[in-house]
């Protein structure tokens, strides 16, 4: 199994402490969340490579990076430089696809996101389920489900409906930006994109493949800490105490 991490944005709101560092990259707690991220998910033994796709001005710095790991990581350079030129997520799937040739089970995950639970148990659910899944939890928020992905499930996690950034969310169940695509559903993307499946939200293609496929949605074990600006940025780090 492959893992992508999507880490090809700006970060706008960080700046200026993201205008010239990747937010990926930060530290809390001492560790990079990217090594947060890929330390947990090395545990399950079940990533052969994890891909991180970055724009071209940060591109360097996760090279560097990269190079002091033990695991395999390559780094994928989508050519943008600047937010307004972006591919945005989907795309950014396909073209890491395309680049690296993948032919495989696939873990996407958000490259600026920390849980305080173990993904490990994600990527055995997807298995359990033997489909594409995505993971859900619980926003009582109308105005940050207007800003997300929403699903709607039946009683067996089958996923009837998702919508990204919906003006009138049909439920409460918001689903963050990390994904397990079968290699057969990651070959629908390109189809997903031309048939107008929006590209910038990471979770636009996960919602037009639900109308193609059966989909389940996991609810989340455990907390998610997503990191948007300076205030969020240091929350996070007086309260992350990592995996529990």
């Amino acid at each position: 199994m492959k893992c992508l991490i999507l880490a090809a944005g700006y970060a706008t709101r960080l700046y200026p402490l993201t205008e010239n560092f990747p937010k990926p990259l930060l530290k809390v707690g001492g560790k990079t969340i990217l090594d947060w991220l890929i330390e947990d998910m090395d545990t399950a033994g079940a990533v052969d490579e994890y891909i991180v796709i970055s724009n071209h001005k940060f591109a360097d710095h996760f090279k560097q990076w990269a190079e002091e790991k033990k695991q395999k990581i390559t780094v994928v350079d989508d050519g943008t430089g600047t937010n307004e030129s972006r591919l945005g997520a989907v795309k950014d799937i396909q073209f890491a696809v395309d680049v690296c040739h993948i032919d495989d089970d696939v873990l996407v995950v958000a490259g600026d996101n920390l849980l305080d639970f173990s993904l490990t148990k994600f990527i055995d659910y997807a298995k359990e389920k033997g489909s594409t899944c995505i993971m859900r939890y619980f926003e009582p928020s109308l105005q940050r489900l207007k800003k997300s992905g929403v699903v709607t499930v039946d009683d067996n996690d089958s996923v009837v409906k998702m919508a990204e950034k919906p003006d009138e969310p049909e439920s409460n169940w918001c689903s963050p930006a990390f994904y397990y695509y079968t290699k057969e559903d990651l070959k629908l993307i390109a189809k997903g994109i031309e048939k107008g499946c929006g590209t910038d939200a990471p979770g636009s293609f996960a919602a037009w493949l639900c109308t193609q496929t059966r989909v389940h949605a996991m609810e989340m074990p455990g907390k998610r800490y997503d990191i948007g600006n300076l205030e969020s940025y240091e929350m996070v780090q007086k309260e992350y105490r990592g995996i529990l």
